[in-house]
């Protein structure tokens, strides 16, 4: 019972206690959710102050943008006013000029009727005036036919027959003048360009022979040369392709041949035979050889060294070669090579005259006779050899044409070409450059008196001057003097279509009139 005492004395505290603490904690969250909703409320009203002001500020800026949209809008839109204010005065002046135009345009149609009007008049009576013309000429006529005793036809053909023989003969006047004058100009300009040229050019007077002559120290290495029975000379011969001449000239031995490669293959082998002492075929046979090798790399060297005498570069290695071979070849007894330096030289200067490229002229003017050194063996002129083989190995095309037609096998296509074949006919005419035998002299100028002598009216033909110049003279009573200029100039054009020659050839024309009495 004690016990039942104590417990329920301390149930009621515990439930006393959980009481009181129950109470205050309940106290304790009401204040502290009454002081959230104070803190809370003064939140909320901060929060709005705040969107208040920010409000008005964005109520501020969007007022402020819509002023600067606003006056832009009123800007654009007075430029568009603006513009269309002007646009309006300019269709307004417009329509002002075309109602102008309009009357002018009405004015015009009527003064145009009216003169349409007077035109019709004017024509009438023009054509009523061509009618009485008509018959005034047609009485006319008869009354002419009536004092002349011709018809109308034979004096229209009388008439237009003296007309056509005045024509003719006015119109080879003039042609007479227009070719003077051409000629007189054009002979000042060439000889002007090509007397410079041939100023600037300095070239040797060479002449090559088929024949070289090598010295012996003494008679005696005839015999050594010779050999038992004359097998050395017979090996040596077969080597070179080369004749050996031992005759009685003194301490000299000739070699002949027409190929100059050869021939000076056989010069130097045959110099170092005589200098080495041993001379026996296989001697021969081996140092031929090796001669022969030492031109090949000499002709290389040789075209290497003439494109640089003369400026060029870039040519093909082929190409190099055959310049170099050129050394060894001659054209009427002319040094090829060197003809072809001249020759590239003085289309240098002629084509800096002529405003044209110097460059691509020299470069033909040294490429113009290399079709001579090809093999011989291949048939066709030298000219379309040279142009095949500068096509072969990509030449300007303006150098392979050059090439091609400077003896004119195809047309030429470009001035150079026409320089070529002049700078070739300057280097081959001078004095000295080339030999020609006296059968093919005799026969050229023959052919050019045939030639002058073929045509009508001629009398007798003279070639004067070692072939440079042809004197005509023609029948007076058959040619008048218009005819006899026009023959000179068709007998040039026929010796320039059939003969080759060098330089040119003068044509003079001769008629006069002779009377003679006899006093007795």
């Amino acid at each position: 019972m004690l016990e039942l005492y104590i417990v329920i004395p301390v149930v009621v505290l515990l439930s006393l206690g959980f009481t009181a603490g129950w109470y205050l904690h309940v106290r304790l969250d009401q204040g502290k959710i009454t002081s959230a909703q104070e803190r809370a409320k003064r939140t909320l009203e901060e929060a709005e102050r705040d969107a208040n002001a920010l409000k008005k500020e964005k109520l501020i800026e969007v007022k402020d943008e819509w002023y600067k949209k606003k006056k832009e809008f009123d800007s654009e839109v007075q430029s568009k006013r603006n513009k269309l204010d002007a646009a309006q005065k300019q269709l307004t002046n417009r329509e002002e000029n075309i109602e102008r135009r309009l009357d002018l345009l009405n004015k015009k149609e009527s003064s145009v009727q009216n003169a349409d009007r007077e035109l019709q008049e004017k024509k009438k009576r023009t054509e009523e005036r061509e009618q009485e013309l008509a018959k005034l000429i047609d009485e006319q006529n008869i009354r002419l036919e009536r004092v002349s005793g011709m018809t109308r036809e034979e004096a229209k053909k009388y008439l237009v027959d003296n007309m056509t023989e005045a024509a003719k003969t006015e119109a080879l006047q003039m042609l007479k003048d227009i070719r003077d004058r051409a000629k007189d100009e054009a002979k000042r300009e060439a000889h002007k360009v090509i007397i410079q040229a041939i100023q600037r050019t300095a070239a040797d007077h060479t002449v090559e022979n088929t024949v070289s002559v090598l010295n012996l120290q003494s008679d005696e290495m005839k015999g050594r040369i010779i050999g038992r029975e004359g097998r050395n000379i017979r090996a040596f011969e077969a080597a070179t392709g080369v004749d050996v001449i031992v005759d009685d000239t003194p301490e000299a031995v000739i070699l002949s041949g027409f190929d100059p490669f050869r021939r000076e293959v056989a010069r130097i082998s045959l110099e170092r035979l005589v200098a080495d002492g041993r001379i026996h075929p296989a001697r021969i046979e081996e140092v031929v050889e090796k001669v022969r090798k030492e031109l090949e790399e000499e002709v290389i060297r040789t075209g290497e060294n003439t494109l640089l005498e003369v400026g060029l570069h870039g040519a093909h290695q082929e190409i190099v070669r055959h310049v170099g071979r050129m050394k060894y070849r001659s054209s009427y007894g002319q040094n090829l090579l060197q003809h072809s330096i001249e020759t590239a030289m003085l289309l240098g200067i002629m084509a800096s005259e002529l405003k044209l490229d110097p460059v691509l002229a020299k470069r033909a003017g040294l490429l113009h006779d290399i079709g001579k050194t090809v093999d011989r063996n291949v048939e066709g002129p030298h000219a379309l050899l040279g142009y095949e083989l500068c096509k072969k190995y990509n030449e300007h095309p303006i150098v392979c044409n050059a090439v091609g037609s400077h003896h004119e096998d195809i047309p030429m296509e470009h001035p150079i070409a026409a320089l070529v074949q002049a700078a070739d006919a300057i280097s081959g005419a001078r004095p000295g450059a080339r030999r020609e035998s006296v059968e093919d002299y005799v026969k050229r100028l023959e052919k050019l008196e045939h030639i002058a002598k073929s045509f009508n009216g001629v009398t007798n033909t003279y070639a004067i001057q070692a072939g440079r110049e042809v004197r005509v003279i023609v029948n007076y009573e058959k040619l008048d003097d218009v005819a006899a200029d026009q023959l000179s100039h068709d007998i040039a054009n026929k010796i320039q279509q059939e003969m080759e020659y060098p330089g040119q050839i003068k044509v003079t024309v001769i008629r006069e009139f002779r009377s003679v009495a006899f006093a007795k």
